[in-house]
């Protein structure tokens, strides 16, 4: 294993040479020079090195000149000053410039070793996130988005009008559409990649959270806020917020929303200052927002500073030619994970993925397919380890509830057993639950608050 790397900087040879001494005696691979002009010909000349411990006050070159030389010229190094006691000005001065750390002369060995581990941890951490957002910035490159459709095509199309801009955008379709992705590659082929991606679930966000969760809170706001808290809208700065299930925000909580969007500025929960931001707003949902609206349901003004950018993804059944790629690419995925040999699927199955209606779109295929590769006991997965006959297949709006001629029971009586009977098909799964009832998670949970009120249980 490759040594840590230090090029130490001083023009006192004694303290120079403990300096070395110190850090070799740690197992780094230390080398040393007396003046800035010397260590940066020694890097001009190709010389590698993790992490540069230079004194300030030197002749020829300073170390304030070395440290702005090195963060403009070679950015990989992490650069370590240190200054004479009492120096603040000169070690404020440095970390401005991009010093990462700053030593006060005379010290310690201790604390020069705990400096020096500090560096390397802290450059260990940026490394790790550098390569984070390289993996994640060619995962999400639009050329890695499964597709093979037309639809799919279009749709990548339009990201890539939208991606240079600012623009608010909406994306619609049914859950398990791979909206969440869509929103990732956005951000990632975007010119604020370097910024946050921070999202909320609007549907799983308990009501009386969701503000706070959103513009954040000062402390003593309301009982329980202990300290003061930064909402996404303030964490998202500078990057992307994406608004998950946007339409399931009740209508106060959009009226407080859509100032935000007009006017780029929020206050915290019991905070006066006013606070501007720059973000980039992504919503999605899998409602039929004009719909909401004839509802009254969700606000039409706010729809229209949502709807600035509009995609829709269209459901799995509408694009079949996606369904060989993607389940080629999860087949391997989880081949990989599950450390099994399966080559391919065969025809029988195929022709099985290909007339399955998927209810659940690309999520279930995923799910199905990691079932699959975990039952199979060959090279190949089959019919047998697809599991999509049975209840799956018959859960649709149409199937769940019938009535004929005899039928004497209320409308009410009919809704309720509606709903119990999507809910044990479902296996008490909310969200599913009302999809299949085409109905939103909103109205699910004010129906089942009903019946708890009549003494029925929901759970």
């Amino acid at each position: 294993m490759a040594k840590n790397r230090i090029l130490v900087v001083d023009d006192e040879q004694h303290f120079r040479d403990w300096l070395c001494q110190t850090l070799k005696r740690r197992n780094y691979a230390v080398e040393a020079c007396e003046d800035g002009q010397t260590a940066l010909a020694l890097l001009e000349d190709g010389q590698q090195y993790d992490v540069i411990v230079t004194d300030v006050r030197m002749p020829k070159m300073s170390g304030l000149q070395l440290l702005r030389t090195v963060h403009e010229r070679f950015p990989g190094i992490d650069v370590v000053i240190m200054t004479q006691y009492g120096s603040v000005p000169e070690a404020v001065a440095a970390l401005k410039d991009g010093a990462i750390d700053f030593l006060e002369k005379p010290f310690p060995q201790e604390t020069l070793l705990l400096r020096v581990q500090k560096a390397f941890e802290a450059r260990k951490l940026k490394l790790e996130n550098y390569q984070l957002k390289r993996e994640l910035g060619t995962k999400f490159q639009f050329n890695n988005i499964l597709r093979q459709s037309p639809k799919m095509l279009e749709v990548l199309e339009q990201l890539e009008m939208v991606v240079p801009t600012r623009a608010t955008v909406l994306i619609q379709g049914e859950s398990g559409t791979g909206k969440e992705l869509i929103a990732r590659a956005l951000h990632e082929n975007s010119p604020r990649r370097n910024g946050p991606f921070v999202k909320i679930n609007c549907a799983a966000m308990p009501e009386t959270l969701m503000e706070s969760e959103l513009f954040g809170h000062e402390k003593g706001a309301f009982t329980g806020a202990i300290k003061t808290v930064e909402g996404r809208f303030a964490l998202a700065h500078g990057g992307t917020l994406l608004l998950d299930e946007v339409s399931e925000m009740s209508t106060a909580m959009q009226a407080k929303l859509l100032r935000v969007l007009q006017e780029r500025e929020f206050e915290k929960l019991g905070g006066r200052e006013t606070i501007k931001i720059d973000v980039r707003i992504v919503a999605t949902t899998n409602r039929d927002l004009k719909r909401a609206i004839a509802d009254g349901d969700f606000r039409e003004d706010l729809f229209h500073r949502l709807n600035v950018c509009p995609i829709k993804v269209s459901p799995l059944r509408d694009r079949r030619e996606d369904i060989p790629v993607l389940a080629s690419h999860f087949i391997a995925h989880y081949s990989s994970e599950y450390a099994k040999d399966i080559q391919s699927i065969d025809e029988a199955a195929m022709e099985q993925l290909l007339n399955y209606e998927w209810p659940g779109n690309v999520r279930e295929l995923q799910h199905k397919i990691e079932r699959a590769v975990i039952m199979c006991d060959d090279q190949h997965v089959r019919p047998k380890h697809l599991y999509l006959d049975g209840i799956e297949t018959t859960t649709t709006t149409e199937t769940m509830f019938t009535l004929d001629a005899q039928t004497t029971a209320t409308l009410a009586e009919i809704e309720k057993a509606a709903i119990f009977r999507a809910l044990r098909v479902h296996e008490n799964n909310r969200t599913k639950t009302a999809e299949s009832l085409g109905i939103s998670i909103r109205t699910l949970r004010n129906k089942l608050r009903e019946y708890r009120e009549e003494g029925i249980s929901v759970d």
